[in-house]
């Protein structure tokens, strides 16, 4: 089956004549999405969503969870563009210790600070709906002060641009031409908001972010927008109160097909394949996920329960271990500060803490030493 999703266009960038890409409005048409391609799929994907939304209540707070899941898909939506940074870089970066390559971490958090703008505006009942005004907004912090920070942060491109290859004439993907990259947003802002019953919202999802990425409406950022987008939606149609899926973790471990599904739209019109590929990614994002709290729970209530039966344990001990799932490196003075208490008494903490093996020195110095959760810092970067 063959369907056109789109037309082309001549562009001309760098003296070379292209042929741009221009895709079609969504949803699908000539033929519509067959709702046998994906009604199996999409009931497996939902169902996994809702025991991930199930699970979180194993845990005293979900705060917890959200820490290392949004970190975890900042920093794969970042290594999926080539960020070399690690969870544990991003941890001790929060905990103020020295990190080798800043600018990747620099990256990675001015993913969180896009990620945390658009989900308060979507919270807020006066805040901007989804929107090309909302993605420009949260590209201008995405690119700030980092590689990229010269590529027009901000602002929709207003240039041509494209994917692969040494130059535009042999590019793998030219996305459209530039003047034409403003109407095709507001055609899918249109999709986004029109209540259609026709088709179920992840297949919705997953057309809207394959759409974004062939518009590639920036000049450097698109994949990671397009990747926040697929989070925004979820939440703000009621499949996930919370971000606790990092789906970039599946893109990245097949990011060839990643690739090769979304290419596969805009040669043979093939649909059907991204949407498959895209609901078989949310149902196993969601069960690892589900994994992973499960095991983090575990954890969690076993070092609770060494803290409970000793008999050195202290009012600022259980206090420094209800903070540790969101601080998972520390050194004293961080611990005297968050629990708003004298140095004596956050070492004396500390102390218990180590001695229960629930926390590690790291440094091995006498002075000015760190700690890590470490137990918990392993299992979340495994």
């Amino acid at each position: 089956m063959t369907r056109s999703t789109g037309t082309y266009a001549i562009s001309t960038t760098l003296g070379e004549a292209v042929r741009a890409f221009v895709p079609h409005p969504l949803p699908p048409t000539d033929p519509l999405l067959a709702p046998a391609s994906f009604a199996d799929l999409n009931r497996q994907a939902e169902l996994a969503l809702a025991r991930l939304s199930g699970v979180s209540g194993l845990v005293p707070s979900v705060d917890w969870l959200l820490y290392s899941a949004v970190r975890k898909e900042a920093l794969l939506t970042s290594q999926i563009e080539g960020t070399q940074a690690t969870l544990t870089d991003l941890f001790d970066e929060e905990a103020g210790f020295k990190v080798g390559n800043t600018d990747d971490v620099a990256e990675v958090t001015n993913y969180l600070r896009a990620f945390r703008l658009v989900q308060e505006q979507l919270r807020d009942p006066k805040g901007l709906p989804i929107s090309a005004r909302l993605l420009c907004e949260a590209h201008r912090l995405l690119l700030d002060g980092v590689r990229g920070a010269g590529k027009q942060p901000g602002e929709l491109r207003h240039s041509q641009n494209w994917i692969g290859g040494t130059r535009p004439g042999n590019a793998v993907f030219v996305p459209p031409p530039p003047e034409r990259v403003s109407e095709l947003l507001s055609n899918l802002e249109r999709f986004v908001h029109e209540a259609t019953g026709e088709l179920p919202p992840l297949v919705r999802i997953a057309l809207i972010h394959a759409q974004f990425e062939t518009i590639h409406p920036f000049l450097d950022g698109n994949g990671r927008i397009g990747r926040l987008l697929i989070a925004a939606l979820l939440e703000h149609w009621n499949l996930l109160a919370e971000p606790l899926m990092y789906l970039s973790g599946y893109l990245k471990q097949h990011q060839a097909e990643y690739y090769r599904r979304l290419s596969g739209i805009r040669t043979e019109g093939d649909w059907e394949s991204w949407v498959s590929f895209f609901l078989e990614g949310v149902a196993a994002a969601a069960a690892q996920a589900e994994q992973s709290i499960i095991a983090v729970a575990s954890l969690i209530a076993a070092d609770r329960r060494k803290l409970l039966q000793s008999p050195k344990a202290s009012p600022a001990s259980y206090r420094l271990f209800e903070l540790l799932p969101m601080m998972p490196r520390f050194t004293v003075e961080r611990v005297r500060q968050r629990l708003d208490t004298t140095f004596p008494t956050a070492n004396a903490a500390v102390k218990v803490l180590e001695a229960l093996g629930v926390v590690v020195e790291v440094t091995g110095q006498k002075k000015n030493r760190s700690y890590s959760y470490e137990g918990y810092v392993e299992l979340l970067t495994r």
